[in-house]
């Protein structure tokens, strides 16, 4: 149960490293990247699903690539939600959020090696 809170708040921390890489992208403050990492995450659990479903054909098409707009999108609602996060435009939602998912991808890994019978 300890794996869930670490990894939220390194993907705060993940956030205020988008922003401090990406101008396009800004965080007020790590309180506003925990609401912000919290938001990213239900929106990922619940709405990003159903729009991978509705776009299956086009995605297919794609080759997969469609995936990094849905990605974007997740992002730029989660910004358009808050007042904490901001993104300038569609282009650095989608920087943002390549960004935001590899370190997620090396949180996840680290979070693997620390909390391995979880």
């Amino acid at each position: 149960m300890t794996k869930v809170p670490v990894r939220w708040l390194l993907l705060a921390g993940a956030l205020l490293l988008v922003a401090h890489l990406y101008p396009g992208v800004e965080v007020k403050s790590f309180s506003s990247a925990l609401i912000a990492a919290l938001v990213l995450g239900l929106l990922n659990t619940l709405l990003r699903p159903v729009l991978v479903l509705l776009t299956l054909p086009v995605t297919v098409l794609s080759l997969g690539l469609f995936l990094f707009v849905i990605n974007a999108l997740m992002f730029w609602a989660a910004a358009s939600m808050l007042d904490g996060l901001a993104v300038a435009d569609f282009w650095a939602a989608l920087i943002g959020s390549l960004i935001y998912s590899l370190c997620g991808m090396v949180i996840d890994l680290v979070i693997e090696r620390l909390f391995p019978q979880e």
